[in-house]
């Protein structure tokens, strides 16, 4: 399944360029299980080759990640959350979505605010899902949008440079990309542990 996903990714990009990489991280980020590693990493490549450039690849793929993350902040915003689960048990198999995966999203937010939503979308299996508990909570939206944006940015910005550097290769970017996971994980983890310690910490008396 994943080889003839990665053809149809392949597909769009070469036919419609950086339309083509909007609307697939559009989808990434609208919970339709489309990785976003094959399409930024492919388009990496198309920048070697000089087909595309470095800079629209970015911004076509973060504009579109915003997009689609607006489009899970507006389910999130507008149904209740027993409503949201209820699909979530009839229909996320179709998307790759489970309950668990979704109530670990909720979890994240309500432990670490509205800042989540940044540092989310550089974790796999959970920048996806943000979107929704963050419209639930019905977070500012320029908050979000801005927060997205940049996390998005960051994301796309890096999955390109490993498609520029990997060339031809683009296609190893499994085993790589498992320890690029590793690596950012544990930067979120000693972030998090900076934020609630300088929270937590004390403040001296003037």
């Amino acid at each position: 399944m994943l080889s003839s996903l990665t053809g149809i990714i392949i597909h769009l990009i070469h036919s419609a360029g950086y339309g083509g990489v909007f609307v697939l991280m559009m989808l990434n980020s609208a919970l339709i299980p489309v990785p976003s590693e094959v399409t930024m990493t492919f388009a990496g490549y198309l920048v070697q080759t000089g087909a595309l450039s470095f800079p629209f690849v970015v911004l076509a793929g973060a504009f579109g990640d915003l997009v689609g993350a607006l489009i899970g902040y507006a389910i999130g915003y507008f149904l209740e959350e027993n409503v949201i689960l209820n699909l979530i048990e009839k229909y996320g198999k179709f998307i790759l979505l489970s309950k668990h995966e979704y109530l670990k999203a909720v979890d994240l937010y309500k432990k670490y605010g509205s800042g989540i939503t940044f540092f989310s979308r550089l974790l796999p299996g959970v920048r996806s899902f943000i979107s929704v508990p963050a419209g639930l909570s019905e977070m500012k939206i320029w908050k979000f949008v801005l927060f997205t944006f940049l996390g998005s940015l960051v994301w796309t910005s890096a999955l390109t440079y490993v498609g520029y550097f990997l060339g031809s290769h683009w296609d190893s970017i499994g085993p790589i990309y498992n320890k690029f996971q590793i690596v950012i994980v544990a930067l979120f983890v000693i972030l998090v542990i900076l934020y609630i310690y300088h929270k937590l910490k004390p403040s001296k008396k003037k």
